[in-house]
């Protein structure tokens, strides 16, 4: 069992702050951070600052230069130890004369996988991990949700009035939910993969689903994913106009024609098998998403969408911020979901969290069991 010290969780609580700065560029990659320390100094620091970038370790040996010989490297996430788009960490670790390498946690890519600590240990290196491995994984739960199952860690954002209404009969919504609430979701989409949203909402709002935040210059959007079973969306519609991916999800019987006009203004299109319904079956939604590499995927989308995703158990946390306000009973709601009659038909959620945003107040729910 490995004896961690109270230095040693201090350093490694600076190497998951400086993981952090890269909440909403490194994707698909993770986010690490790395500290490296000698006689009890710190001599140099790093975080992977991008895909296809150095990483966390080189950029914190870069810093230290002569002075890494001999030092301790905190690292968040395992030491890679295979040929990407940048050498093996665990390599220029050895390289360097790094003498003990300390890691969060262990790289759930079957590539690494404990792999990159076997490495060091060959290479005489003392090398252990386990230490601070739960607030490791929660930065990068959805790199390590899609590196263990092939599916990314997908949350619903939801705003709602008192009386549990997102909107007025008429569609109206804006604004439910206060200056607060709103710039919190604009840095929730920043740190997601792709956004995914439903041929309802894209229909009714045009949304362009940017990440817009004052004074901020953003310097990666996320993905805009549109569930369009028909492939309706328009030619001009925003979404197609903004930098950026943008994904649309259409079931196999989709028109070709509308395929190739859609492609044509700028989408990816991406066919997977219908339901009895000739709409997407979701059951291969999940897959789908991961494949394309999304880690994060946020979902903004009306009752029907939502749903849909809530009956078939694929959220894995749902974000709702509750408003001082009241809508009435002609309002719309939060779900579409129709055969709920008996008690026994309900849907639990679990509280995990609540705290207050400006006036709002924000509630997360996880998934029973």
């Amino acid at each position: 069992m490995n004896e961690f010290s109270a230095d040693d969780a201090a350093f490694m609580a600076r190497a998951l702050q400086l993981a952090e700065r890269g909440l909403w560029t490194t994707h698909p990659n993770p986010r690490v951070g790395c500290v490296l320390v000698r006689d009890g100094a710190v001599v140099g620091e790093g975080w992977h600052e991008r895909a296809g970038g150095p990483h966390a370790e080189v950029m914190a040996l870069r810093m230290a230069g002569e002075g890494a010989r001999g030092s301790t490297a905190y690292v968040t996430l395992e030491p890679c130890c295979h040929h990407g788009r940048t050498p093996p960490c665990s390599e220029a670790l050895v390289a360097a004369g790094i003498t003990r390498v300390v890691a969060a946690m262990e790289d759930p890519n079957p590539l690494v996988a404990g792999k990159g600590l076997a490495t060091l240990r060959d290479a005489g290196l003392a090398a252990s991990s386990g230490l601070m491995g739960t607030a490791a994984e929660a930065l990068n739960r959805g790199f390590c949700q899609r590196m263990r199952s092939g599916r990314p860690f997908l949350f619903s954002k939801l705003a709602m009035s008192l009386d549990g209404r997102t909107a007025l009969a008429s569609g109206e919504s804006r604004w439910i939910t206060g200056a607060a609430a709103r710039q919190e979701v604009h840095r929730l989409r920043a740190a997601s993969s792709a956004v995914l949203t439903g041929i309802g909402t894209a229909l009714a709002d045009d949304p362009a689903l940017t990440v817009r935040l004052p004074g901020i210059e953003v310097e990666r959007q996320p993905a805009r994913v549109l569930v369009d079973s028909s492939l309706r969306l328009p030619t001009t519609a925003q979404m197609l106009l903004q930098p950026g991916q943008t994904v649309l999800i259409a079931a196999e019987s989709a028109d070709a024609a509308r395929a190739d006009a859609l492609r044509a203004a700028g989408a990816e299109v991406l066919l997977l098998p219908a339901d009895a319904s000739c709409r997407v079956d979701f059951a291969h939604l999940p897959t789908a998403l991961g494949r394309l590499g999304y880690n994060e995927v946020m979902v903004e989308a009306g009752p029907t969408l939502n749903g849909a995703l809530l009956k078939a158990g694929l959220v894995d946390e749902w974000i709702v911020y509750l408003a001082p306000l009241v809508l009435g009973d002609e309002g719309r709601g939060l779900f579409h979901l129709p055969g709920i009659e008996r008690m026994t038909d309900r849907i639990d959620l679990r509280l995990i969290e609540s705290r207050q945003v400006g006036q709002d107040l924000r509630l997360r729910f996880g998934r029973v069991g």
